[in-house]
């Protein structure tokens, strides 16, 4: 289990660098990236 699982996120620039890897990891921990 992530600590984010069930939980949305919405993270802004996601398409590369700093936001990007921010998605990844939120996905990773089990959020929904939007």
């Amino acid at each position: 289990m992530g600590r984010f699982d069930g939980r949305n996120a919405l993270v802004t620039g996601a398409s590369l660098g700093i936001g990007r890897a921010c998605a990844l990891e939120l996905a990773r921990e089990g959020a929904n990236v939007g």
